[in-house]
C-alpha cells in the first residue's frame, strides 16, 4: 500500500523551543549505547574499565559523533558552500550530518580515551562497534520522520510519497494532499523509503549480527572488521535506490554516489581488519565477583 508521508518533524514544543524527532532519535541512540555497553562493562568485557570510565568514553564518543558528523558533512557534501560561507559549519539547525565523518570522529575520541587508559585502541573499538547500530537505526528513522534522504521512484506497493521531494506539490495544504492521495493521483510519485531500508540493514540487522558475534571474546580487529565490512556493503547497496545529494549528483557512470565512494574504504578496511584478526590476541573478560 502506497503511503503519503505527512509526519510533523517536531515532536513537541516548550515555549519557543521546538524539539525535533531527529534530536530525540540521537538521544535514543546514545541511551541504547550506554545501557548495552554498561551491561558488558559489568560483565568485565573491557578489563580495567568501570562504569565511570565508560561514562567518560560515551561522552567523548558523543562529541566525536556530533563534531565529526558535522565537519564530515561540510567537507564531503557541502565544501563549496563552506568556502563561500565558513560560518555555515556552525549552522547545525539547518541539518547536515555525515556518518563517515561521525565515524572518524568517534574513532579519534576512542583513540584518545584508550591512550589515557593504556588500552589498545582496537580492543576499545571492538567493544564499541556492537553499540553503534542502534544509533544508526534510530538516526535513519529520524531521517524518515523528517521526510529527507528519500529514495528513487518505485512502482512497488510499499512506496512512499514524500511531498517535500516534489516541486509539483509545493504550496498544497494537508487536505489538498490527502484528496489527491485518496484519488490515486499521487501513486506515480511514490518513492523507495530508503531511510527505512537503511534503518533495517544498518540498525537492526547489523546490531543482531554484531551482538551475536561478540557474545564471546573474539580476536582483536574481528568485531571492528565485521562492522566496517557489513556497514560498507549495506550502505553501498542502498545507495542504488536512494536519490543522491542534489549538490553533488552522481559522481561517475551515471550511478556512483558520494555515499558509495566513502563506503569503499570501509569495505576495504573491514576485510583488512578481519585478515589481521586471524593472528591477533583475544582479550579475555575480567572476572568480577
Amino acid at each position: 500500500m502506497i503511503v503519503l508521508h505527512q509526519i510533523d518533524p517536531i515532536a513537541f514544543s516548550l515555549g519557543p523551543l521546538q524539539v525535533h524527532w531527529y534530536g530525540i532519535m540521537y538521544l535514543l541512540g546514545f541511551a541504547a549505547a550506554w545501557f548495552l555497553g554498561r551491561s558488558r562493562i559489568n560483565a568485565g568485557r573491557l578489563p580495567g574499565v568501570d562504569t565511570n570510565a565508560y561514562g567518560d568514553l560515551m561522552f567523548y564518543a558523543m562529541l566525536g559523533v556530533v563534531l565529526g558528523g558535522r565537519i564530515g558533512y561540510v567537507l564531503f557534501y557541502a565544501f563549496g558552500d563552506f568556502i563561500g560561507n565558513p560560518l555555515m559549519l556552525f549552522k547545525v539547525w539547518e541539518g547536515g550530518m555525515s556518518f563517515h565523518g561521525g565515524l572518524l570522529g568517534v574513532f579519534l575520541a576512542i583513540a584518545w580515551w584508550a591512550r589515557r587508559h593504556r588500552l589498545h585502541v582496537f580492543d576499545v573499538v571492538d567493544f564499541v562497534a556492537p553499540l553503534v547500530p542502534p544509533g544508526l537505526g534510530f538516526g535513519r528513522l529520524g531521517n524518515y520522520i523528517g521526510g529527507e534522504l528519500w529514495g528513487k521512484y518505485t512502482q512497488a506497493g510499499w512506496g512512499v510519497v514524500f511531498p517535500r521531494a516534489e516541486s509539483s506539490l509545493a504550496g498544497l495544504d494537508s487536505q489538498q494532499l490527502q484528496a489527491k492521495y485518496a484519488s490515486g493521483a499521487l501513486d506515480a510519485l511514490a518513492r523507495h523509503p530508503s531511510q527505512l531500508y537503511q534503518a533495517v540493514l544498518e540498525g537492526l540487522v547489523l546490531f543482531c549480527v554484531l551482538w551475536w558475534y561478540s557474545r564471546k571474546p573474539r580476536p582483536r580487529y574481528a568485531v571492528a572488521g565485521l562492522f566496517a565490512l557489513l556497514y560498507g556493503l549495506f550502505r553501498f547497496a542502498v545507495e542504488f535506490v536512494r536519490v543522491p545529494d542534489a549538490q553533488l549528483g552522481y559522481l561517475a557512470f551515471g550511478w556512483l554516489t558520494m555515499g558509495q565512494v566513502l563506503s569503499l574504504p570501509l569495505i576495504a578496511l573491514g576485510l583488512f581488519w578481519l585478515w589481521l584478526s586471524r593472528r591477533s590476541p583475544v582479550l579475555q573478560p575480567e572476572s568480577r565477583a
